[in-house]
């Protein structure tokens, strides 16, 4: 199998993410490996999508350090590679980490998706879709018994208006971004800076201001989700509870949050249920569903993170089912003589 994962840029790659657990999982079952920069694509003037691409040499690594060591060492250099002959591409790069250097970039990276996908390449998530969930207005598409009460708006007498409706509580934060950037617990207590984090997140754009539920206090679930699905190895699910006990009230990884091992319960998977069939026809493959009580904070299909904390916890191979699924698509792929639809493929 070739698989291309895309990626912001080599260089600001870690040990601890996803996306490098998921290509050294792939590097040492036999596949061919590349990661593309969201800068490295090249329509060619053949019609064919290229890339500069960075190619693991070896078919071995013992951990994850090893590979990034090698990709990102002086001696690396980056190949030009036809993307429309991989089999598979999976798009992890963060928009998040783009909107200020390189706002370009995002919807650059997605429409040489497209380009691949048009050309049988399995693109996961489904390019199109992903295109359409750029910010998180994707999430009010969702059934409203999964969500919080939210209000968008770049007013902000109506976003004092809602956190007053709200007894003085309420999230504020970007419309577009991730990671914990940005965001802002309204209390009572702080109403004397209201005016402050208004202005620091609509400077950017528009922001998206929900309601605020107590049991974030005590951190939220990271849920994942395959084909639509949450993720279950063994009967293990590839679940951990996040929080933060420093006093920041963002429980995120990226914000200094910090995990422990957890299931899911009743609620969890009951909202994963509910939503399961928006991401299947979005062709949503892999996502992460961030949870508080009964309600979803929010649903990452950017770049969902979170397998290799999870295989920490657990000690369960969650990155080999996803590549040995990954393997099972391309078969299918070929087996139906390439006439299946992306999103088919993506969810099936």
């Amino acid at each position: 199998m070739k698989l291309g994962f895309v990626i912001n840029d080599i260089a600001t790659e870690r040990n601890d993410y996803t996306t490098i657990r998921l290509a050294r999982v792939a590097a040492n079952r036999g596949h061919s490996v590349a990661l593309i920069g969201l800068a490295g694509f090249i329509y060619d003037s053949d019609g064919s999508v290229r890339a500069h691409a960075h190619v693991p040499r070896s078919d071995s690594y013992q951990d994850d350090d090893a590979l990034l060591a090698e990709l990102q060492g002086e001696d690396a250099q980056a190949q030009r590679i036809c993307v429309d002959e991989l089999d598979v591409l999976m798009l992890r790069s963060d928009p998040a980490d783009e909107v200020n250097e390189r706002p370009w970039a995002p919807n650059s990276g997605l429409l040489f998706a497209q380009l691949a996908a048009l050309k049988h390449v399995i693109v996961l998530n489904d390019p199109t879709h992903l295109t359409d969930a750029s910010n998180k207005t994707y999430f009010q598409h969702f059934p409203e018994e999964v969500r919080p009460v939210t209000c968008i708006s770049r007013d902000p007498d109506e976003i004092k208006a809602f956190i007053a409706e709200h007894d003085g509580h309420g999230v504020i934060k970007p419309l577009q971004g991730s990671g914990g950037q940005g965001v802002f617990v309204v209390t009572p207590e702080s109403d004397a800076n209201l005016n402050q984090m208004i202005d620091a997140v609509i400077r950017d754009g528009y922001a998206i201001v929900q309601e605020y539920l107590p049991g974030a206090s005590k951190g939220d679930l990271r849920l994942l989700t395959l084909n639509g699905r949450p993720l279950q190895v063994d009967g293990q699910y590839a679940c951990f509870r996040r929080y933060n006990d420093s006093g920041d009230a963002r429980s995120n990884i990226k914000a200094g949050g910090k995990i422990e091992m957890a299931a899911p319960d009743e609620d969890a998977l009951r909202l994963a249920e509910i939503v399961a069939p928006k991401l299947i026809r979005d062709g949503m493959y892999l996502a992460g569903l961030d949870i508080v009580g009964d309600k979803l904070m929010e649903i990452n299909v950017d770049t969902p993170g979170g397998i290799n904390m999870a295989e920490e916890l657990t000690g369960v191979d969650f990155s080999s089912h996803v590549v040995a699924d990954l393997e099972r698509k391309v078969r299918l792929r070929d087996q139906y003589n390439r006439t299946l639809s992306n999103v088919e493929l993506a969810m099936m």
